[in-house]
This record gives C-alpha cells, structure tokens and sequence, in this order.
C-alpha cells in the first residue's frame, strides 16, 4: 500500500468528490450514485483494511492520508479542493473510517456534507445532524481541533529536522576548515530530512528561518538556503530526488568560504578592495573544495555548478567574472534566490539593521539590476507571502502583530494570518491572539497592514511568537 499511497491517495479523493457530486445530482437509486459507492466503499475498505483504519485530514489546501501529504497538481486541484471546502463549510477537519465500515453509512454521511451549513455553529450542527444517521464507522474531528493538534506536532518536527541540520552543516563546515574529512553521509541525511519536511508540512520548516542567530550566521544560512530553495524547487514540479540535489547543493553552497580568513568574512567594516578580491573568491574555492571532497558516490557536478554560479547574473554581472557569455544553471538561479533572500533579511557583521521581509522580496522583484530571476522570485513569493511569516506589522487600527501564516490562496497573499501581540496603544496583550486578515471575526470590522517594521527597534524576537 505504502509504495502508491500518493496513487491511491489521489484515487479515493476523486471517488469521494465523485459521489458527493453523484449524489447532489441523483436520486440515491439512481446508477451513476450506486456506482460512485460502490467505487468509493471498494477503495476504502482496502486501505481500512491494510493500514487497520483510514484518516484524511484537511489542513489548508492540503490533504493528508494516515500521516502522508497528499501532492496535488493543477490538473486535480480544482476537483480536491472543492471537497476540502465541502468539509471546511462544515468545520470537519478530519474524516476517520474505522474497520467494520459498511457500504450503506456513506450515503448519509456524503449527504450531511450537501446540507446547508449552520452558520452559528457549523460543526456541532453537522455532529448531532450524523448522530441521527445510522452511520457507526466514519467519525469526524472538528477543524479547529486538527488545526491546532497538527500544528503542534508540526513545529516539534521541524525544530528538531532544523536544529540537526544546523549541527550538520557546522560540524561539516568545521571540519573543512580544519582539514579534516567530512561525514558526507550526515550531511546527505540532513537534506533529506528537510525535504521531507519541506513535502510534508512546508510551513512549519518555512516557520524555523525565523530563528536569526547572529552568532550561528554562517550554519543557520546555509540551511535556510536549503530550505528555500527546496520551496521553490516544489514550487516548479521538480522530483524528490531533484529536490534532494538542489538541496544538497543550496547547504554547501558558501563551503568555499572555509578557505577565506575568517576576519575578512567577519569584518563589520567596508572592506579593502584586496579583501573584497578575496571574497569574491568563494566560489571558486567552493567548487574546487567540493571537487576534492570524498564521501560522495559520483563527482557532484551539480552542487560544484551551485557553489560556483550562485553569485552570477544573467545579465553576465556577479562574480566570478566570465570572459564569454555563459548560461547560469537552473538551479545555481534558484540557490541565488534563496540566498539573496535569507541574507537580505539577517543580522550580519556588516548588517546589523536587516530589510524587513516584504522590502525584500519587492527589490528583488522589482529591481532589475539585483539581476534574479523573476519567474523564480515570484515562486517564492507564492510560498512566503507578501509579508513572510516573521514580518513584524503594523496594523491599520495600530495594533501590532507578527505574521505566523501565509494564506494559501494565491489571490490573498497579501492579507495573511497574524497574531496580535499589542493593543492599538502599543501595550503587549498577555496572550497573543490569532487573526485572519483574510476573514475577520464575526461582528468586527477587517483590518490591514499598514506597514511592517523592524524587531530590534522593540526589543522583540519574533520567533518567540512563532515557535
């Protein structure tokens, strides 16, 4: 079951949509309907049956079958998503199918989905409107329940892949600089974890970058690099293992870095044209110190390309300089995404005061020379949000918030989920709340960011909020 689960996965969700559709259509005796059921009970009783139960949860725009993202493309998503709203209407969260389910519970239950909603308490509505049913096998947790339940095991998951990944890249860059060998191995394992991370609950990884440690610069950056450029990667339709390449390639992007005097990488002054000559030099010596690297089953051509052209531009501007034109790799372009956006936003030696976030991706985007691609800046955009998670806002009512979620709605990007840490005079709220600029609570009046602003001027460390 395990190796088609995204297969069969994507299979349930269209006999589930196709009977609720059947049944909206059709009377329950007609054939289309008795057809849908039998395709859907068939389907279920298999997984019920292999796995000793079947869960399909609903978090955001993404589906969840017994703990495994299901991955969606523009040719179902449409179709899925319509369901996921069917159960949000509700405030169904999960759907829960228990051995022992029989074909005639999912007339009725399908049927519960088709009622109207109760506007003033959808989902204990839905619950007493299924206790009436003769339904036994097919239970319902309530989506504020999912949420927050999911949510927390999320975050616990990507604390622990980020902060065992931020070992690993500082043990390996240590090691190198050092002269001794590398655990190549380690590093492979700390990738893929972020991968997986990234394909299974991608906002929670996203939530981690927010951790500025500026005394963990160098370790930190590189995973974060890592991490958006799988994102980005994701974004494009590019496999598991391509996304594990451009991974691995985005953590040792700056290795070549070891090789440059550590005072020159530190300096917090402008530095001389001899040390900036030097600087310049990193991917250079990246290439050639991936190049001389063992641990690695074939020569990692791709991640030497990453660690020497993330600094190049399109238009033939960066470094290292070329002599001829030269086409800069697909994802030697992303990594330089990624970088340009994690540097831009952290406390460095010579950056004490970062850009917030939004004014970062709008140079990148909107500032030709910067030379990004902007197919590739917008893929990030569609991942972070106008206001990525972190951005500290000021509210239209002057309240101040920190945005803790992207909303998934490609057309509301700029209207995310934030919690609300002071009143409108500036005085912190005890407990922090929750507020979706997209959908306001009942009996208030929407709110927008004003502006966004910068942690440091308020002694505030946003990741406190977040994580």
């Amino acid at each position: 079951m395990s190796a088609g689960l995204q297969a069969y996965g994507k299979r349930l969700l269209g006999s589930l949509y196709a009977a609720l559709r059947a049944l909206k259509l059709y009377p329950i005796e007609n054939a289309t309907v008795q057809q849908a059921l039998d395709e859907l009970h068939g389907l279920a009783i298999r997984m019920v049956e292999a796995e000793e139960g079947m869960e399909l949860r609903v978090v955001g725009e993404f589906f969840f079958l017994n703990e495994t993202r299901l991955r969606l493309d523009l040719t179902n998503f449409a179709t899925f998503g319509s369901f996921a709203r069917s159960l949000r209407d509700h405030g169904v969260g999960s759907v829960e199918v228990l051995p022992g389910v029989m074909r005639d519970e999912w007339a009725p239950f399908l049927s519960m989905l088709l009622r109207k909603p109760d506007p003033e308490d959808p989902y204990e509505t839905f619950l007493a409107r299924l206790d009436a049913t003769p339904v036994q096998h097919i239970h319902t947790r309530p989506e504020s329940e999912v949420h927050e339940a999911d949510k927390e095991e999320e975050i616990h998951a990507a604390k622990r892949t980020y902060a065992q990944s931020v070992q690993a890249a500082k043990d390996a860059l240590g090691d190198l600089r050092l002269g001794r060998a590398v655990n190549v191995r380690r590093v492979k394992r700390a990738v893929q974890n972020i991968v997986d991370q990234v394909l299974s609950n991608e906002p929670s990884i996203m939530t981690m970058t927010t951790l500025r440690d500026f005394d963990e610069y160098t370790f930190t950056h590189c995973v974060n690099v890592c991490i958006f450029s799988v994102v980005i990667g994701q974004r494009l339709g590019l496999t598991k293992l391509q996304l594990y390449e451009l991974g691995l390639g985005a953590l040792l992007h700056d290795i070549g870095k070891m090789r440059i005097d550590r005072e020159v990488i530190n300096k917090a002054a402008d530095l001389t044209d001899d040390e900036w000559a030097q600087i310049k030099e990193h991917p250079t010596e990246g290439l050639l110190q991936l190049f001389e690297m063992g641990g690695f089953a074939d020569v990692p051509y791709r991640q030497m390309l990453m660690a020497y052209e993330h600094h190049m531009k399109g238009s033939g501007a960066g470094y290292p300089e070329n002599h001829r034109s030269r086409r800069i790799g697909l994802f030697s372009r992303i990594v330089a995404v990624a970088d340009g956006f994690d540097a831009g936003t952290s406390v460095r030696s010579y950056q004490y005061k970062p850009w917030p976030p939004d004014a970062v991706l709008k140079e990148m985007r909107d500032n030709p020379k910067r030379g990004y691609d902007q197919l590739l800046v917008k893929a990030l955009i569609t991942a972070t949000g106008v206001f990525p998670v972190g951005t500290l806002v000021i509210l239209d009512t002057m309240e101040m918030g920190v945005v803790a979620e992207v909303n998934p709605n490609p057309d509301l990007l700029h209207l995310p989920r934030v919690k609300v840490i002071s009143d409108e005079m500036g005085v912190p709220l005890e407990t922090p709340r929750w507020l979706d600029l997209a959908d306001p609570p009942e009996g208030e009046r929407g709110r927008t960011i004003l502006k966004t602003t910068d942690p440091q001027k308020y002694g505030i460390q946003v990741s406190d909020y977040l994580i």
